[in-house]
């Protein structure tokens, strides 16, 4: 019920800030509508949940929001795209190639890895005992996919003056800022209407998960989604490019976030021994 909650807010509500980073003018144009395809997405693949564990936060909670909002999101955003961007900036976008191409490019290699696991014992346990080296190996190649974007579009990244950038960096520190706000907002008013602090959402631990994974938003399927619509809303390297600083800057902050957490949760328990 929490979980399914907040995927609401990652999937549904959160979108809507993209038609008022729309109204922004700046130029290059693709790095408004690059931010706005960017609050569309789902939640962090890993980052929303490390912070989480690492703020002693419900760490199961955002691991469930984590694979529920990504797992629904293949089947959503085309929808969401459609609605929110492509018609902000009069593009038309086949909504059903676009979601057949993302179903074949995300969800179909996730259930064969999935039924590859489970088809072989032997596989699973090795990845289980290789889980470091596989995740670094995960976080090279996500790295890559974004840096492969940028790198076509070098010739017009060059023209670009830095103040756009600047301005770029600042949109999106905003729109962390503002979807920390919103979904901040969102968990008092649902702990206020279902208990108060008898409500699930009133329990420190589920407010922190849902508000570090609520606020987030995924740089690879972003990339995924720009490579699918094939320049229909410009050049790919122009729209990435500021989302790649949105997602640093949204690990930053939230990890800021975190800290201040865990000291206050520490300073907490350090006055209750005393």
């Amino acid at each position: 019920m929490c979980h399914c909650t907040f995927c609401s807010s990652i999937l549904f509500f959160t979108p809507y800030f993209s038609r008022i980073i729309l109204l922004i003018p700046l130029q290059p144009q693709e790095f408004v509508t690059g931010l706005a395809i960017f609050s569309c997405m789902p939640t962090t693949l890993s980052s929303a949940v490390a912070l989480t564990q690492l703020a002693g936060g419900n760490s199961a909670l955002a691991l469930a929001m984590t694979v529920l909002s990504n797992l629904l999101g293949i089947l959503i955003i085309p929808f969401s795209i459609s609605k929110f961007i492509a018609v902000g900036v009069g593009v038309y976008v086949p909504t059903a190639q676009l979601l057949k191409s993302l179903v074949l490019t995300l969800l179909v290699p996730l259930i064969l890895g999935k039924v590859l696991r489970e088809s072989s014992r032997g596989l699973a346990n090795f990845v289980d005992h290789n889980r470091r080296l596989f995740s670094k190996i995960n976080a090279v190649f996500l790295s890559l996919v974004p840096w492969m974007q940028v790198s076509r579009s070098r010739s017009l990244l060059i023209m670009v003056k830095p103040a756009a950038f600047i301005v770029a960096i600042g949109m999106g520190m905003l729109l962390h800022l503002g979807l920390l706000a919103f979904n901040a907002l969102a968990i008092r008013s649902l702990s206020a209407v279902s208990g108060g602090h008898k409500s699930i959402f009133s329990k420190k631990e589920n407010a922190q998960a849902a508000l570090l994974v609520a606020s987030q938003k995924t740089l690879p399927v972003m990339v995924a989604v720009v490579q699918q619509l094939g320049g229909a809303f410009g050049e790919s390297g122009l729209l990435v490019l500021p989302c790649v600083a949105a997602h640093l800057i949204q690990i930053v902050l939230d990890s800021f976030l975190a800290n201040f957490w865990l000291r206050k949760e520490l300073s907490s328990n350090t006055a209750k021994v005393a």
